[in-house]
C-alpha cells in the first residue's frame, strides 16, 4: 500500500508532461494515450528500481521512450493492416488534399513559440534522434544526463545531436525568427 501511494505522489503530477512527451513521439493523440498507459503500467511493475531523489520525469521518460521504441520496431516487422472503415475515411482526405503529415501539433503548453506552425514544421523536418533530443532538452527541460539517459545515448552524442539539430532549426526558421521580431538572425 505505502509503495502505491509513494508511485502515485511521484507519477501523478507528472502524467500531463508524459502525455505530452507521448504526443510529440506518435503525433496522434489515441496512439498517445496508449503509449502512456503502458508506461504507467510498466513504470508501476518496476516502481521499486526506482532511486528515491532522482529525476521521476526523467525515469517515466526513459521508460516511455523504451515502450515506443519497442511498438515502433514490433510496427516494422508487421504488415501493416486498414480497415475498411478507416480506409473510407481517409479517402475524402485525400481528394480534398488534406496532408496529415503538415497537421501542427502542441509542442509545449508552456511555451507559444513551440507551438507555432513554423517551429512545429520546422522541428518535423529534423531527422528523429535530433528532434528528440531537442524536444527533451528544450521543450521538457530534462538536462543532457537526463535525455541522453532517456535516449539510451551517451551525453557526447546527444550534445551532438542538440548542436547539429540547433543549427538545422537556425537556418529552417531564419525568415520566422525575422518575422517575429528576434533580432538579426543572420548572425546565426
Amino acid at each position: 500500500m505505502q509503495q502505491r501511494t509513494e508511485f502515485e505522489a511521484l507519477a501523478l503530477p507528472l502524467m500531463r508532461a508524459v502525455y505530452n512527451f507521448a504526443l510529440r513521439l506518435t503525433r496522434r493523440s489515441d496512439d498517445a494515450r496508449d503509449l502512456v498507459q503502458e508506461t504507467y503500467l510498466r513504470a508501476y511493475r518496476t516502481f521499486g528500481n526506482f532511486r528515491p531523489g532522482t529525476n521521476g520525469k526523467a525515469w517515466l521518460f526513459t521508460i516511455l521512450y523504451s515502450v515506443f521504441v519497442n511498438k515502433y520496431r514490433k510496427q516494422q516487422r508487421e504488415p501493416a493492416m486498414v480497415s475498411v472503415e478507416e480506409l473510407a475515411d481517409e479517402l475524402p482526405d485525400a481528394s480534398q488534399g488534406g496532408d496529415r503529415d503538415n497537421a501542427s501539433f502542441p509542442i509545449a503548453a508552456g511555451s507559444l513559440a513551440w507551438a507555432e506552425p513554423e517551429v512545429g514544421a520546422a522541428l518535423r523536418q529534423l531527422p528523429e534522434s535530433f528532434r528528440f533530443a531537442v524536444l527533451l532538452v528544450e521543450v521538457d527541460e530534462l538536462s543532457y544526463e537526463e535525455a541522453a539517459s532517456v535516449l539510451n545515448c551517451p551525453v557526447g552524442t546527444l550534445r551532438s545531436r542538440l548542436f547539429r539539430a540547433r543549427k538545422a532549426l537556425s537556418v529552417a526558421l531564419r525568415d520566422y525568427a525575422r518575422r517575429a521580431g528576434y533580432g538579426d538572425s543572420e548572425a546565426t
